[in-house]
């Protein structure tokens, strides 16, 4: 009989177990972060303040950045004082419910890229309609039922998890509380997680990924055989090539690491896959977006220099 116990706190084995490194990984986790939180920072105050930017696309882009803030937040924190701590040890409540909300926020992303996609299949492929079809009750209504789906989503996950029963030691082999790690610690059975983790997470981030793939397929066929000039074929693959950027950096580290089943020598690969999607993609999402995006640039810069001027005002009236 396996030393089964009641769990109270999970020990985060982390990015490495070199002493000398980990002041290294904390400031480049550091560095990270902070463009993280200025780059989508700026996405999100640029798309409530500029009217000009009220638009579905940027409704959803707004999102976007908002979800890519709570996502690195709910794991990166953590790591940094992990990364400088002796005792790299997280509660059991903690460990569940940054499960919790590590799955809510990346299947919410994933929802939320597919509706981004359908959005540019309207826009391109039926402009007329495109006022009518994506309402602003409408935006609401797609975003909502993308955060309200992917939070019972991930309850699904957290409850399952939580009522297994763990063994001694309580070393978690990776830097955050996920799923598969965590079943490599159960002593009860974890075949229902397992199939959980890989039939149901598969099928909404593969049928989201199917969704979005679909959305352009029909975007370049409707381009190609309406026989379109280059100009204007140009100008609708670049508006949709930022999206799909963003999409194939998000969907293929998570396909690697949740549609395989969990066994103990993919942890390793698994946590190196995790800070691509974890902390990586995040920040690389606000650089795409904004560099290839000629009024979201405009609207900083206008944002920026009225900034400026009133800066300047109140430094003469002082």
């Amino acid at each position: 009989m396996e030393n089964v116990t009641t769990v109270n706190e999970f020990l985060l084995l982390g990015l490495t177990s070199v002493q000398g490194l980990q002041p290294f990984f904390f400031v480049i986790f550091l560095i990270i972060y902070l463009i993280n939180l200025v780059g989508n920072g700026a996405i999100l105050v640029v798309v409530i303040l500029e009217s000009k930017l009220h638009s579905p696309m940027y409704f959803f882009l707004g999102n976007l950045s908002c979800l890519d803030i709570c996502y690195s937040s709910v794991t990166l924190p953590k790591v940094l004082i992990n990364l400088l701590s002796t005792r790299k040890a997280i509660s059991f409540l903690g460990c569940i419910t940054q499960l919790h909300f590590f799955h809510f926020l990346g299947s919410t992303e994933s929802i939320l890229l597919a509706i981004m996609a359908f959005d540019r299949f309207v826009a391109i492929c039926n402009p007329l309609r495109y006022a009518v079809i994506m309402n602003p009750q409408m935006c609401i209504l797609l975003a909502v039922v993308a955060w309200f789906t992917s939070f019972f989503y991930a309850l699904m996950h957290s409850v399952m998890t939580a009522r297994l029963n763990f063994c001694r030691p309580q070393k978690l082999n990776h830097f955050f509380c996920d799923v598969k790690p965590l079943l490599e610690l159960a002593c009860s059975n974890t075949l229902l997680n397992q199939w959980l983790l890989s039939v149901v997470t598969g099928s909404i981030s593969m049928g989201a990924f199917f969704l979005t793939l679909l959305s352009y397929f029909y975007i370049i066929g409707f381009l190609l055989f309406k026989n379109q000039s280059c100009r204007i074929l140009h100008k609708a693959l670049s508006t949709c090539a930022s999206h799909f950027t963003v999409v194939c950096l998000f969907y293929g580290p998570v396909g690697f690491t949740y549609i395989r089943p969990a066994s103990a020598t993919s942890m390793i690969q698994d946590r190196m896959v995790a800070i691509t999607y974890s902390a990586v993609t995040p920040v690389l999402n606000p650089l795409i977006y904004t560099l290839r995006n000629k009024e979201v640039m405009l609207a900083l810069k206008k944002i920026f220099v009225r900034k400026l001027f009133k800066d300047c005002q109140q430094h003469h009236r002082d």
